[in-house]
């Protein structure tokens, strides 16, 4: 899978891949409460590319996953029960996790996480964490999976009338020496020392 920044010409294929992907979530289990053509959609995807924050996950040029990976957690963080207490750019957050459903069960997941972490310990961010709707299974599992810890469920402050609240998780690492290679294996592949 190449995964890379979204780019201008992939907006509008990207907003209709997360469309796709919602209207899956609508006929089937809709975990995360995403909103067809609100969010995410075009719109939400032309403003994450814009701020350079908007990733497409391509397999043989068919777009096959996305995501936002940035440094801002879109609410009040500061509510959490982090086990390692961060300021606020001192973390990054993925946000809008979705993989084609016609991919999953093929660890698609666990690959975008590893390069998240990989590139959040390359720019000197010290943690990794997500946000999920409380009753989001399927995510929370995944992270899981992936080596994160629970750190509460809060209100972000965000608005959203029909999710008051959000479970919050984190997965933190330590770098070596400062120089973030401690050889530690994290979901299989080395990484540095997560704790």
């Amino acid at each position: 899978m190449n995964i890379r920044k979204c780019k201008a010409a992939d907006i509008v294929p990207l907003g209709a891949f997360y469309d796709r992907v919602v209207l899956w979530l609508d006929n089937h289990i809709n975990y995360p409460k995403w909103v067809y053509g609100i969010y995410p959609s075009e719109g939400s995807v032309r403003e994450a590319a814009r701020m350079g924050d908007q990733y497409i996950c391509l397999d043989s040029d068919q777009i096959v996953g996305a995501f936002v990976l940035n440094a801002d957690p879109k609410g009040n963080y500061r509510k959490g029960s982090w086990k390692q207490a961060l300021p606020d750019g001192e973390y990054m957050v993925l946000h809008t996790l979705a993989i084609d459903p016609k991919r999953q069960g093929q660890e698609l997941g666990s690959e975008i996480i590893r390069y998240c972490v990989e590139k959040a310990q390359s720019d000197g961010y010290k943690a990794l964490r997500v946000d999920i709707v409380p009753d989001n299974h399927p995510a929370r599992k995944l992270y899981e999976k992936n080596g994160f810890t629970y750190a509460g469920d809060v209100d972000l402050e965000r608005g959203i009338e029909d999710i008051p609240v959000f479970s919050l998780f984190e997965l933190n690492w330590e770098a070596d020496g400062g120089n973030n290679e401690a050889h530690h294996e994290y979901a299989g592949v080395p990484t540095s020392r997560v704790i």
